[in-house]
Parts: structure tokens; sequence; C-alpha cells
């Protein structure tokens, strides 16, 4: 029997139900590979949308934590901001227990970030133009405990490239006062209620206004140019 007989004689076979059992095994076979390639879809996807294997997390407190955000969240290779509290001891803190000036809480950003996109270097590149690095006593109008700055290190890598980062900022010449930022060892953050996430695309005009008015706007401005 030729393959060209056999090929034109199959769809016969099949109408006439003469290989009954050869079609359930083709059909098992259809089934079979649909699935694999099903899985294979689903695992190619899970992998595109789910997070890098490694991430890392850091925390900056630069005085206004709505105002430190934006620039943050505009960064390549940073995955998700949050702001809240960081540096105190009570537990659970709120906007209005820290904002009483009676814990050591700072307002303060956590940023996780893809190493492989972003470095903690640049990260701290982005934080100093936030921020008036000469200011000890809170940032810009807003004064008090709570707005002071201070970058958290979470191990001695992150103190060191902390510290390198702040003596070049001050050979830099780009501030005539000393750099006063504190570098402190990290403590337990405290995501802030849910109102101030994102604060500036929840109130847009709001969040405008205070940045401008605190003088922050201006101080960029006139350090680095147009705003970070």
């Amino acid at each position: 029997m030729t393959k060209r007989w056999q090929a034109k004689r199959w769809p016969e076979f099949i109408r006439n139900g003469d290989a009954p059992e050869l079609s359930k095994i083709d059909n098992m076979r259809l089934f079979r590979f649909a699935y694999l390639l099903l899985l294979c879809l689903a695992a190619a996807a899970e992998a595109q949308n789910s997070p890098p294997a490694t991430t890392k997390t850091t925390v900056f407190a630069g005085g206004c934590f709505w105002c430190i955000q934006p620039a943050f969240d505009k960064a390549p290779g940073v995955l998700k901001t949050t702001v809240g509290y960081c540096g105190g001891t009570e537990p659970n803190p709120t906007y209005a227990l820290v904002g009483s000036e009676k814990t050591n809480y700072r307002e303060s950003i956590q940023i996780t970030y893809d190493p492989g996109k972003i470095s903690y270097e640049q990260l701290l590149d982005i934080y100093w133009k936030q921020i008036d690095p000469t200011q000890s006593d809170g940032q810009f109008t807003d004064v008090g405990p709570s707005y002071r700055a201070a970058i958290f290190y979470g191990s001695d890598e992150e103190k060191k490239v902390a510290e390198t980062s702040k003596e070049k900022l001050a050979h830099s010449g780009k501030f005539k006062k000393p750099i006063v930022t504190e570098i402190l060892p990290a403590m337990k953050f405290y995501p802030a209620e849910e109102y101030h996430q994102k604060y500036y695309q929840q109130n847009p005009e709001h969040f405008e206004a205070f940045e401008h008015g605190s003088g922050r706007v201006s101080f960029q401005k006139k350090n680095w140019g147009d705003k970070p």
C-alpha cells in the first residue's frame, strides 16, 4: 500500500469508522498538546508579570513625605513607594501621634527597587535633590523632630555608600553650609494612613500649592536647576 493511497483512503477510514481507536489516540495526543501549551503560556505570563527575583528596600526621611514621593515614583527601577513613619519605638504610630512631636518618628518613605535597574547610590542621588541637606531642625517651612531628614541604612554596605555619598555632596561645592543630614541604623517602618499615599495624585492642586508654598520647589530650582 503506497503512502499516496493511504493518504487518499484515510478520510474514508475515519468516515466509515474503520479506525476508531486510532482516532481516540489522536484526540488524546491533541488534548495533551493543547494542555501543555496552555501551561507554558500561563507560566510565561506569570513570569512576565511577577516582580524581579531580587528586590531591595530602603527608607529615607526628607521632611513632608508627600513631597519626596513623586521623584522616586518616576525613577526607572523603583517598583513601589510607601510613605510612613520610621525612627520611633511606639507601636503602630499614627499621623496625629507623629505630628505631636512627642516621639522620635520621622515622616519617611520606604522604597522597593530592583537593584539590577537602579542602584542604592542612584537612589541617594535622587534623595539629595529632594531635601535641604543643610537644615537640621526640619525641612523648609516644616520644622520639628518629625520633619528631620535622615538616611536609614539596612546594612554596613548601605552605611558605607551613604557616608560616601554624603561626603561627595559636602565636597561638591553645591552648598556653603555643612551637610547635616543624619545617617542612622534602620528601624521598623510603619506605613502611613491610606489618605497620605500618593497624595500628589489624590489631591494634585493642594499638593502643588503646598509644595510651592513650603519653599521646596524654589530651593530645588536654585540649587539643581529644573526640578528633578
